[in-house]
């Protein structure tokens, strides 16, 4: 006679719907309709209906055309992608300068603060800064435009007033436009800035100082020491703003090249004695 343990054993066994009769556990055909009450446990489950909606049809469907589509282009990356992977020469040379110019001027900026090796230097590369800055320029032509008693004096400084503030207005167009910043090193006490002034990129001080330079050589009768002085000048003053911190060497470099296109548009738009004295008609 069986025991009623084995009696419940028994009953729990055939309710189960993966043992046998016999209580071994059997693989339930795949031909063969599951009971109702999985169908209704599945179907309440939200994760199995979330699997079987991924595994439908439409959806393997779906992904098949995908893949059709992306084998159908080859395996091509999209074209930003491209150009990411694949940059041009022109961008690596672009970057491999950018590079270059931030550690030379960096390694440059010897008189950016007082605690630099060279700040001792710092107050003579400011004077020189002074030297090349634009309202002590306009300041002094104005005046010796106003004392001048001769007419080719007064063409020459006339002109050289005009050429200071198309000089003022190209630069602060450009720095408007590009709005580098200034080298990290720099420290803002500069001699009367503006709001262009934060900006680094191309130098004032550099076009301005390649622009007079050429200028005075060209219209003034110098002695030899007085034209190697006039150039050394210029010179000082676009090596002074990288030493003090104030520019890249680009920004110098481009002021310089900048300043020396400036004076060929002031010839082109020089003012003759006629023009100078239907002006001071007016004037007076």
């Amino acid at each position: 006679m069986p025991s009623p343990k084995a009696k419940s054993s028994g009953g729990r066994s055939s309710n189960s719907p993966g043992v046998g009769g016999n209580g071994r556990y059997e693989f339930m055909s795949l031909n063969r309709r599951p009971p109702q009450h999985l169908l209704q446990r599945q179907g309440s489950d939200p994760t199995s209906t979330r699997l079987r909606a991924s595994e439908s049809p439409t959806r393997r469907r779906g992904s098949g055309s995908s893949n059709a589509s992306t084998s159908s282009t080859g395996g091509q990356l999209p074209e930003e992608d491209c150009m990411r992977l694949n940059p041009s020469i022109v961008g690596i040379a672009l970057s491999s300068l950018l590079a270059m110019d931030l550690w030379l001027s960096k390694r440059l900026g010897v008189c950016a603060c007082e605690d630099s090796s060279w700040g001792s230097m710092r107050p003579l590369m400011k004077l020189i800064e002074i030297s090349g800055h634009g309202i002590p320029w306009l300041a002094g032509t104005a005046y010796c435009l106003y004392k001048s008693d001769s007419t080719a004096g007064q063409e020459v400084l006339l002109n050289l007033l005009m050429a200071l503030v198309l000089d003022l207005i190209l630069v602060g167009v450009v720095k408007a436009v590009v709005r580098r910043r200034r080298p990290a090193h720099n420290r803002m006490d500069m001699f009367a800035t503006f709001s262009v002034d934060g900006y680094s990129f191309p130098s004032g001080h550099a076009t301005r100082a390649a622009m007079c330079a050429r200028f005075l050589l060209a219209h003034l009768v110098l002695a030899a020491p007085l034209r190697v002085l006039v150039l050394l000048w210029a010179v000082l003053v676009g090596f002074s703003r990288v030493l003090l911190g104030r520019h890249h060497v680009t920004d110098v470099a481009f002021g310089f090249g900048m300043g020396y296109c400036q004076y060929n548009l002031v010839e082109a738009l020089w003012m003759s004695p006629a023009i100078l004295h239907g002006l001071m008609g007016q004037l007076a």
